[in-house]
């Protein structure tokens, strides 16, 4: 069986290339909803694509109103499920190679969703159709569950699993190999404080931008400041960009004699913090040291800084720091602070282990955040989501990963989490191999691929082993 899955995927290899470049050529960022279209007419266009190149393959295909799309070997029970999605998060700065291109350098196609999450749904659709191809009696069905708006809350699939429910057993290609069985849980909530009727005194913070999404460590951040002079604030950058942040600062003066502070850091996912720069913390360590005049708001953003301050991944400063065994350490991500003259608005994005409670968390950092003056407004918590690692399913795919990588399968926790965190027994399984950081969320995302077609090759041998007879 081996033999023929190798040779449909050396046949197909050029096929699988040019269907990932046509699918990360369309821009499917979260748009404007409208009666046909929810999600934006472009996660909608991204999936009509992935139904029509599914149905090219042989497969059956329905669209469920623009939620998601469904991609099944046959009309039998499903016994299998895979779930990916076709939405990416915003492009961002920085890059050096079209992010809607596709290109391939070294080995490597360049683009966004390359891996997250574009790639690895077009190699679970060609895993269908080698599985369908090769000759393999099917005694069930696998099913291909493509979302569109995994990026934004996953309303895409809160609204089919109303309709239907997810099949026996699941997993999502949308983390790392070899099996991720915990991921963590969520503390994702907004803070702020208004200003009305209070005009600082000079030198004073005018208005305020950074970050542009939650789930993402903010690469950009800037503010407007009055009553300073250029020549007393550069030293000052210079001290914080030396101090090991890595970020650059540059400061340029308007016409009416306010200053443009602006801060270009790095971006990553939020679950893995340490990865990127927080532009947002970086001008705050900035402002802080900066002779402002005291007022609330200065408090405030001072405050701000001394709970998130640059540098302190695990919320140590907020209170928030533990871990335990199997899921690890909680990591913070203080992803977006606005100030627009009135209103301090900012949002963070937790991940935490499985001993998180709301009382440990959301309340701390609630008690954390009060003491200057700033209130937390909103928060959403959900727990870690945990599969045994001894479940056959487990145990299936890992034999899987093993067979075709040549690599020791194991179970790993991550903070990232997939359409699978609440479906019991599901985990997430590839599409990124161990130890590849394919810049997913920042600036030349890519995906290897050669890693691509052997994850496709892996999902082929699990759909077989799950819903084929052994010939």
């Amino acid at each position: 069986m081996r033999e023929k899955i190798e040779q449909y995927f050396a046949d197909h290899r050029e096929l699988l290339l040019s269907s990932l470049q046509g699918l990360i050529a369309i821009n499917s960022v979260k748009g404007e909803a409208t009666p046909k279209h929810p999600f934006g007419e472009g996660p909608a266009d991204a999936l009509q694509y992935t139904l029509q190149l599914a149905e090219k393959l042989g497969l059956h295909t329905a669209n469920h109103e623009n939620y998601v799309g469904t991609i099944e070997l046959n009309e039998l029970p499903a016994k299998l499920g895979i779930l990916t999605h076709v939405d990416i998060v915003d492009i961002g700065s920085n890059w050096s190679k079209d992010p809607f291109g596709g290109e391939i350098e070294n080995g490597k196609m360049y683009g966004r969703g390359a891996t997250d999450d574009k790639g690895p749904t077009i190699a679970a659709l060609f895993a269908l159709a080698a599985a369908k191809s090769i000759g393999v009696k099917l005694n069930a069905n696998a099913r291909l569950i493509v979302g569109t708006d995994e990026e934004s809350g996953c309303n895409d699939t809160k609204y089919y699993f109303k309709k239907q429910s997810p099949p026996p057993y699941v997993f999502s290609p949308d983390g790392e190999f070899p099996v991720i069985n915990i991921e963590k849980g969520g503390l994702r909530t907004s803070f702020g404080a208004r200003f009305e009727g209070e005009e600082a005194p000079l030198p004073r913070v005018v208005s305020l931008n950074g970050g542009y999404r939650v789930n993402v460590v903010p690469p950009q951040a800037e503010c407007v400041l009055e009553g300073l002079a250029k020549a007393d604030i550069e030293p000052v950058l210079q001290e914080v960009a030396s101090a090991a942040t890595g970020a650059a600062l540059t400061v340029t003066e308007h016409e009416d004699g306010t200053l443009l502070l602006q801060v270009e850091g790095k971006g990553a996912h939020a679950s893995l913090p340490h990865m990127g720069i927080n532009a947002i913390t970086v001008l705050l360590t900035a402002l802080n040291k900066l002779p402002l005049a005291d007022s609330k708001l200065t408090r405030a953003l001072n405050g701000v800084s001394a709970v998130f301050p640059h540098g302190d991944y695990y919320a140590e400063h907020a209170g928030l720091a533990m871990e335990d065994e199997l899921s690890g350490k909680l990591t913070m991500n203080l992803a977006i602070l606005r100030f627009d003259g009135v209103e301090l608005y900012g949002f963070i994005d937790s991940r935490v282990p499985i001993c998180a409670t709301e009382q440990n968390t959301m309340h701390v950092l609630a008690d954390a955040l009060a003491g200057y003056g700033v209130e937390l407004k909103r928060a959403g918590f959900s727990e870690a989501h945990h599969t045994p690692a001894d479940s056959p399913f487990v145990q299936t795919l890992l034999q899987a990963y093993e067979k075709y990588s040549g690599n020791e399968g194991y179970c790993q926790a991550v903070g990232g989490g997939t359409y699978v965190h609440g479906i019991p027994g599901g985990v997430a399984f590839g599409c990124t191999m161990p130890g590849v950081d394919a810049r997913v969320h920042g600036a030349d995302e890519f995906v290897i691929i050669d890693d691509l077609i052997t994850s496709a090759k892996i999902f082929t041998e699990v759909i077989i082993s799950m819903c084929g007879e052994q010939q």
